[in-house]
């Protein structure tokens, strides 16, 4: 099957293509550049941007099925971005592969479509989209996974995937912005006694693609549906960030605030770096906030059911490999875009 990897040069499009070309597909990827780690698969790299229609198109052509990873992710940055990005370039992909008779769409959304600063706990996919946004890329995310699940039909299969935090070895985002703060001694985390939350390891959240790509068809139950995508391992905020640290070699966070100084401190941090005109992302965002002080975790009943998705590498597993991978002395990685993916 020729399959297209949008954002495949991203930590998750990444993941994705390798599980495809180990089983033997032949694999394509869309990405604003090209990557080393890709050619080493042998994957074909078309150079190109989502919100390029024709581009799209050139890349789709051909293709039988397209996994959807590319995105702008963080939680900081002018609207506009997002929406080019996530709305109008999702909107693009289905555009051309409805074009091209693309048979299946596998596209990777967020479980923040549903979250609005409440506690979600073991809510399934019967949750409503959030009225409100606390950033720009959950609102932008939630327009695109509804525009893949209302194209689902008789001509394009199509699934969207939650997976939740996703974190492991090659993690471009959260864990080394983790690790500096650690190690300047800035990191304080809110109390929060009882909140939960949920996350995926990259080998569990890349699987779940492949899975919804094999389980698409027309008239399907999982087309035209929406998963959760979890470790199905609640832990507290507390417990995930240290246990990162430690396999990062560094001591747990011992600083604590209560939640509504953290919330209110975030705030502070936000306006500051608004009214400097600062584009880089502050070191605390309200949204990062509100997600420490809040439970958040789902029932995955749903994929294992439809998909036959289980989280094979369990959080403590996974964390023993991305020990393993930060002690081992390898090469410094290409960098990845943040428009290709998580």
């Amino acid at each position: 099957m020729k399959v297209l990897v949008t954002g495949g040069g991203g930590f998750l499009g990444q993941a994705v293509c390798r599980l495809l070309t180990v089983r033997g597909e032949d694999v394509a990827t869309l990405s604003r550049r090209r990557y080393p780690a890709l050619d080493a698969l042998g994957v074909v790299q078309h150079a190109g941007d989502v919100r390029d229609p024709q581009g799209v198109r050139s890349a789709v052509a051909g293709c039988e099925a397209v996994v959807h990873c590319a995105a702008l992710a963080g939680m900081w940055g002018p609207a506009h971005a997002y929406r080019s990005v996530n709305v109008a370039g999702t909107a693009n992909v289905v555009d051309a592969c409805l074009r091209a008779g693309v048979a299946r769409l596998v596209h990777a959304s967020s479980p923040s479509v549903v979250h609005e600063g409440r506690d979600l706990e073991g809510v399934d996919e019967s949750a409503p989209y959030a009225r409100r946004f606390l950033a720009h890329y959950p609102a932008s995310k939630a327009i695109a996974e509804r525009i893949v699940l209302a194209a689902s039909g008789d001509r394009l299969a199509t699934v969207a995937l939650r997976p939740h935090l996703i974190w492991g070895p090659g993690d471009p985002h959260f864990l080394p912005r983790l690790v500096e703060q650690a190690r300047r001694g800035l990191l304080v985390l809110p109390r929060a006694p009882g909140k939960r939350i949920d996350t995926v390891y990259i080998d569990n959240a890349a699987e779940a693609h492949v899975l919804a790509l094999d389980a698409l068809a027309a008239g399907s139950p999982v087309a035209g549906r929406a998963y959760f995508i979890t470790q199905d391992e609640p832990v507290t905020v507390a417990g995930w960030v240290n246990g990162l640290l430690a396999a990062a070699g560094l001591p747990p966070v011992t600083r604590h605030v209560p939640a509504r100084v953290a919330r209110a401190g975030a705030a502070m941090v936000e306006y500051g770096y608004r009214l400097a005109g600062v584009r880089a992302q502050p070191p605390v965002t309200r949204i990062a906030a509100v997600q420490a002080t809040t439970s958040h975790w789902f029932d995955i009943s749903a994929a294992r059911r439809d998909l036959g998705y289980v989280p094979r590498v369990s959080t403590a597993d996974g964390l023993a490999r991305l020990a393993a991978h930060l002690s081992a002395p390898v090469p410094v990685p290409h960098a990845v875009d943040a428009r290709d993916g998580r």
